[in-house]
C-alpha cells in the first residue's frame, strides 16, 4: 500500500524537527512492530473486522466517512494517524490526533435498529483502540516472529499515552484486558453484509494495485485467521476465509523478508534519523541497536546546553 504523508491537509514530516521525541522510543517494542508493513496490513484488516462487529461503530464509519466510496484512501489515512502516533514528533502527533477527535465529535446517529451512537462514546473509543493494538501485535507475533509475554505487555503500555490523547478511558495493558473487553461486547457482535463487502474489496486487488491479487487475498485470510474464534463465529466468516498452508507460508515469507530489508523511505527510517540514528536502525540486531542507542546518548550528553 503506497505511503501518504499528510493528514487533514497537514504534512507529516517524520524527519523534523531533529531530536524531537515520539510518544514511543526507538528502543520500544512498538517501533519494531510498526516497521513491518505486512504485519500492519494484516493487523489493520483484523482491527476493522473487530470494530465492524459492533453495529454502532459499523454504522458510524459507513454513514459518516468515505469508507464505502473510497475504502482504500480512508484506510491509508487511518494508517497515517497510527504511524504518526508511533513515529512522529510529539507535536505532530498531538495535532493529528486533535484533528481526528474534532472530526469524531461530529459523528453521531442511529444504527439500522434505532440504537443511538456517538463516535466519542467511551466504550467505542476504548474498543477501537483495543482492536488496533490487538491486531498489529497479534499479526506480528504470528507471522513475523514470536513476541515474549513481557514484550507484549511493554507494547500495550507504550500505546497508553497516545490512546489517552484519543479520549480512551480504559486502555488495554495486556491480552487479558483485551479478552475481558471483548467478552463484555461479544453479545452485541453480529454478521453483516458490510463485513463481507469490506473483505471483498480488500481481496479484490484494489488495496495495492502493484501487488498480485492472490497475495492480497492471502493477507486478508491471514487477518481472519488471527480473529478470536468467538468473534469469527459471531461474524459467520466460514471456511471460505480459512488460511491454508500455502497462503500461510507466503504471508510469513513476505513478513520475514520485510523484517530483514530496510525501507529507507518509511516513517520508521525517517524517525530513526530524526533522533540521530541510521535509517536502517530498526532492522539491525538487538546488540547493534543497543550500541547505536548508547552512542547516540553519549553524543547528546556531550552537546552543551543552550
Amino acid at each position: 500500500m503506497s505511503e501518504i504523508r499528510s493528514y487533514l491537509g497537514w504534512k507529516v514530516d517524520y524527519l523534523n524537527p531533529p531530536g524531537e521525541p515520539a510518544f514511543a522510543g526507538p528502543d520500544s517494542v512498538s517501533w519494531q512492530v510498526f516497521k513491518n508493513p505486512v504485519a500492519l496490513a494484516i493487523g489493520g484488516v483484523a482491527a476493522v473486522l473487530l470494530e465492524f462487529a459492533d453495529a454502532r461503530i459499523r454504522s458510524g464509519v459507513w454513514d459518516h466517512s468515505v469508507f464505502k466510496t473510497d475504502p482504500i484512501g480512508r484506510s491509508k489515512r487511518t494508517g497515517v494517524a497510527a504511524m504518526v502516533g508511533v513515529y512522529g514528533p510529539q507535536s505532530a502527533a498531538r495535532r493529528v490526533i486533535q484533528g481526528v477527535t474534532n472530526m469524531h465529535a461530529r459523528v453521531e446517529g442511529q444504527t439500522p435498529s434505532g440504537e443511538p451512537y456517538k463516535a466519542l462514546d467511551v466504550e467505542l473509543l476504548d474498543w477501537v483502540s483495543a482492536t488496533a493494538s490487538f491486531g498489529f501485535l497479534t499479526a506480528y507475533d504470528r507471522f513475523v516472529k514470536p513476541v515474549s509475554d513481557a514484550n507484549k505487555k511493554r507494547f500495550f503500555e507504550e500505546g497508553v499515552p497516545v490512546a489517552r490523547l484519543y479520549g480512551v478511558q480504559n486502555p488495554i495493558r495486556s491480552l487479558e484486558d483485551f479478552d475481558a473487553m471483548m467478552q463484555k461486547l461479544l453479545p452485541r457482535f453480529e454478521p453483516h453484509p458490510i463485513n463481507t463487502e469490506f473483505l471483498d474489496i480488500m481481496c479484490s486487488g484494489r488495496a495495492a494495485p502493484g501487488v498480485p491479487k492472490g497475495l492480497q487475498s492471502a493477507l486478508v485470510h491471514a487477518a481472519v485467521a488471527i480473529l478470536p474464534p468467538a468473534v469469527r463465529e459471531r461474524l459467520e466468516l466460514g471456511p471460505e476465509y480459512d488460511l491454508h498452508w500455502k497462503g500461510e507460508m507466503t504471508v510469513k515469507l513476505m513478513a520475514k523478508t520485510a523484517e530483514r530489508f530496510p525501507d529507507a523511505s518509511s516513517p520508521a527510517a525517517h524517525a530513526s534519523e530524526r533522533l540521530g540514528l541510521p535509517r536502517s536502525f530498526l532492522w539491525k540486531s538487538d546488540a547493534e541497536r543497543a550500541r547505536l542507542l548508547q552512542n547516540a546518548a553519549a553524543v547528546r550528553a556531550s552537546v552543551p546546553a543552550e
